[in-house]
């Protein structure tokens, strides 16, 4: 696959045969730079995080900063796991099995692969899995 896809201008179309090596690049393109983008801001929050480090004497201001440095980390966690999820959505794409269904072999849909690029169900199947999870967490 060594098509190269220029984000901004290619359109996916639903008439093409689904998942095509073009569609393929673009999904590819597409969680390449949703990953170098993550990998960016969380150099930018270390290096934040370094220069911050200055104690404060004020007990306000030190809890303030405390906070707001829980809250990137706890964002940073959000987006190590995100990574794992674009590196196993790059994977499917290598071996073939990207855009469909994990749970009915059905294609996921353009659409929502567009808006979601490691979506892993079609929406049926993401409805259905929601509903069992909120019928489980209701109990």
């Amino acid at each position: 696959m060594s098509e190269k896809i220029d984000l901004s201008t290619y359109v996916l179309s639903e008439s093409d045969e689904f998942m095509n090596p073009s569609q393929k690049a673009y999904f590819k393109a597409k969680l390449l730079a949703w990953k170098n983008d993550i990998l960016r801001e969380a150099r930018e929050t270390l290096d934040h995080l370094a220069e911050e480090s200055a104690n404060h004497p004020d007990l306000a201001d030190r809890a303030s900063s405390e906070t707001d440095r829980a809250i990137e980390l706890r964002a940073r966690d959000r987006q190590r796991k995100l990574i794992s999820k674009i590196d196993a959505a790059l994977q499917r794409i290598e071996d073939g099995t990207y855009g469909y269904c994990e749970e009915t072999g059905e294609p996921i849909g353009l659409k929502r692969l567009d808006a979601r690029p490691i979506a892993t169900l079609s929406i049926e199947a993401q409805e259905r899995h929601e509903r069992r999870e909120k019928v489980y967490r209701d109990e």
